[in-house]
């Protein structure tokens, strides 16, 4: 399993208990809430919807601390149950803190795929974590996650009352290896776990299979193309800002095309030392990498996203990975 040791500095920066707290926000529709992790969580929206007879999460954060102020969140607006938690993609901020809310007695949602993914994508991340961060031990990583609930294709939450959750698996890989998204009609709300991160970079690592990452950007744009279903959403992303589904799918579009073309303009500047790019020397290149991302996106937020994953995108385009 090859993991790079660039990601050091952001485990032991960026996974313990450090550092501010998290706070709970709202976006415009006071029904449709999120509570956002500070970089500990690496900046991970949870959304939730109060149906208001029943709450309605999606995704869960890294460790089950910052599930817990989730949960907080949730609990300082409403008593309502927690009936579901909806896993939009097999990365582990987005299900490792499933515990947390399963002990409150809701039901992990996710696809088959999904389902299916979660083991692997959690042996490589816990081998990361534990055995070359040293961030946590065997016994303080969080344990995988356990799926209460599967579907293949679309699947409606059955809800109390007239309140509608659909999910819908789409058909392409996106962010990782399979994508669920969660359209709430009666808030025109989408929620798309890490498929967008309108204004704020992406996590370019790619799905993880057979103990590799896979970026394949080709799939992820054309994952977007199918938000186009839903023509008067407004897009809820894993981090970022929301935005109405067109601008969201051209502007994510464009930000994967750019920083692909970045990086293999940058591989073929290398020219006889492009081989630095797919071994220990590489992390330099990273940094360099970042700085024109950031630079042709100057007003996105969180650079380190591209710091900590453009590795996965490297060994793609650079390094026959």
């Amino acid at each position: 399993m090859r993991v790079t040791t660039n990601l050091k500095a952001l485990a032991l920066g960026a996974a313990l208990s450090t550092g501010c707290a998290g706070t709970p926000s709202a976006p415009k529709d006071s029904e449709v809430q999120h509570y956002t992790s500070d970089a500990n969580g690496f900046d991970t929206h949870s959304f939730f919807y109060d149906t208001g007879a029943e709450v309605v999460v999606f995704d869960t954060q890294f460790t089950e601390g910052e599930a817990q102020k989730v949960l907080a969140a949730i609990r300082a607006r409403t008593d309502h149950p927690i009936r579901y938690v909806v896993v939009t993609h097999p990365n582990p901020d987005k299900f490792n803190g499933a515990a947390v809310f399963q002990r409150e007695g809701a039901k992990v949602v996710a696809s088959e795929a999904t389902a299916a993914a979660i083991p692997a994508v959690h042996a490589y991340k816990k081998y990361y974590w534990v055995s070359v961060a040293h961030a946590f031990t065997e016994e303080t990583y969080p344990a995988q996650a356990k799926v209460d609930l599967t579907f293949t294709g679309t699947f409606s939450l059955p809800l109390e009352g007239d309140a509608k959750v659909e999910l819908t698996e789409l058909k392409h890989a996106g962010v990782s290896t399979t994508q669920t998204v969660a359209y709430l009609p009666q808030r025109e709300a989408l929620i798309v776990g890490d498929l967008v991160h309108h204004g704020a970079h992406a996590w370019l690592e790619g799905g993880i299979v057979d103990g590799k990452v896979r970026p394949d950007l080709a799939s992820w744009k054309a994952a977007l193309e199918e938000l186009s279903a839903w023509p008067r959403a407004t897009v809820y992303g894993g981090r970022g800002v929301s935005a109405p589904v067109a601008e969201a799918i051209a502007a994510q579009q464009r930000y994967l095309g750019t920083v692909e073309s970045l990086v293999s303009a940058y591989a073929a500047e290398l020219g006889g030392r492009k081989a630095e790019l797919c071994g220990d020397a590489a992390s330099p290149h990273y940094a360099e990498l970042t700085k024109r991302a950031t630079a042709a996106f100057p007003d996105y937020a969180l650079p380190y996203m591209v710091q900590y994953s453009i590795y996965g995108l490297v060994n793609r385009v650079a390094c026959g990975g």
